[in-house]
């Protein structure tokens, strides 16, 4: 029973922590291309009307808006399959304390994966062009492609960082605890 009840708080605080992350992303990515968001994602989330310039008097506000609505939704699933997982442990304390870990284990994997598709996409991707749909009165093209790209890795860093998170949990369970 008590580690049904860890379950469900890990359940419920994942998506809180994915939002959070994806706020703290985007703060540094807005800061690399403010365009991508004042011409892309603040449309893309649906805070200005498409045709409408997006001039906000504090956009770290809207950009934190869009963070927090691009990532909650994977804290679901990572905290649901990692949370599962957890159960193999012991008790509920070593259950939380491991699959927490986990779960920033995930995190950190999206954010480094992240930082490689930020660099891919400064040094590679803006020389050579890309193939998505960039807006016409473009300012800076290199950093609005490189946050563009570091946005896509992620994602799919969050998916290797799951992998190692769930890759953790399970070695953990033969360690000995005190």
């Amino acid at each position: 029973m008590k580690k049904l009840i860890i379950l469900i708080l890990i359940i419920l605080m994942a998506p809180l922590i994915g939002g959070i992350y994806g706020i703290l992303h985007d703060q540094l990515t807005y800061t690399i291309s403010p365009e991508y968001y004042t011409k892309f994602k603040f449309y893309q989330f649906g805070l200005v009307d498409s045709g409408s310039e997006a001039i906000f008097s504090n956009p770290r506000f809207e950009v934190s808006i869009v963070g927090f609505m691009a990532t909650w939704w994977v804290g679901l699933p990572v905290g649901m399959i990692l949370g599962l997982v957890g159960l193999i442990h012991q008790n509920q304390k070593l259950m939380f304390r491991i699959t927490m870990k986990a779960i920033l284990i995930t995190m950190m994997v999206a954010f480094l994966t992240g930082l490689i598709g930020l660099v891919y996409g400064q040094l590679y991707l803006a020389k050579t062009g890309v193939n998505w749909w960039l807006p016409q009165n473009l300012i800076d093209n290199k950093n609005f492609i490189a946050v563009g790209t570091m946005h896509n890795f992620s994602y799919i860093g969050g998916l290797l960082g799951l992998v190692t998170g769930i890759i953790y949990s399970l070695k953990q369970k033969n360690r000995k605890f005190k």
